[in-house]
């Protein structure tokens, strides 16, 4: 099996870093040299990657391209490259159609789409696919978990859900922020969040039997200070406002289609 990656940003690295690091049983990786900087710092890792100096190797060589370019400049860097019929190609290009996709690369390709998150580096990543091809799959669940969608609302859904990470870093911010005002230091009140967080994520996967409404249960006093804490955030708007963002992400995703 060989890999290849047309376009090599932060997301294409967090990915080869995780495949060398779960000794994923590639034969070769292949690398645009765009960024050169990032290319080159991959292929000082092992002598599995190559750095190619044109897509059309990469493309020539690779049993699985995985794209990484942006959407606006997708079409004009893929139509001119010769894909082969049945050739797995897997795009992490937001917004992109399969359909599209098809029509750039080759019409008997395998096309599907995928969502990998940065912690892919760290073997603890969890990816949605659409459709769930078995070559991207098993190349994900070696970077921690795939996760197939069966269709495109499903996948578009999970994107969503994706977008979820600025927010989530947001809300640790304003609380440390006000742990900040209450006299305890940045740093310390950074760590006490990010090991409580982990703490109750580590709860979730080790209980999946358990939906997350349960766990808020079993985790809230009725009268207690957790139970105030979320029946306040609920009742100024605050869950009713992330349904609204996102349906506003969602409507987006939808007319890029």
């Amino acid at each position: 099996m060989t890999l290849g990656f047309i376009g090599t940003g932060v997301i294409s690295e967090a990915i080869v870093t995780g495949l060398l690091k779960a000794k994923y049983p590639a034969e070769t990786i292949y690398l645009s040299a765009r960024s050169r900087e990032i290319s080159a710092r991959l292929a000082m890792l092992s002598e599995k990657v190559r750095v190619c100096e044109t897509n059309d190797e990469i493309v020539a060589k690779a049993d699985v391209v995985f794209l990484a370019v942006r959407p606006q400049h997708a079409k004009d860097v893929l139509e001119p490259l010769s894909f082969r019929s049945g050739q797995v190609v897997v795009s992490l290009i937001a917004t992109v159609s399969i359909d599209d996709l098809n029509g750039w690369t080759h019409p008997e390709a395998n096309v599907c789409r995928a969502i990998p998150l940065p912690s892919v580096s760290e073997l603890n990543g969890v990816t949605a696919v659409f459709p769930p091809l078995r070559v991207a799959t098993d190349i994900f669940d070696y970077l921690g978990q795939a996760v197939a969608a069966n269709s495109l609302r499903e996948f578009d859904a999970y994107a969503v859900a994706s977008a979820m990470m600025g927010f989530y870093f947001g809300v640790a911010e304003t609380a440390a922020q006000w742990l900040s005002q209450q006299g305890a230091r940045y740093e310390a009140s950074q760590v006490y969040l990010a090991k409580m967080f982990q703490a109750l994520t580590e709860t979730a996967i080790q209980r999946p039997d358990q939906s997350f409404e349960d766990l808020r249960l079993g985790h809230t006093t009725p009268g207690g200070l957790n139970a105030q804490l979320h029946e306040t955030f609920s009742g100024q708007g605050g869950t009713d406002a992330l349904v609204l963002a996102f349906e506003a992400v969602a409507e987006r995703i939808r007319n890029n289609h």
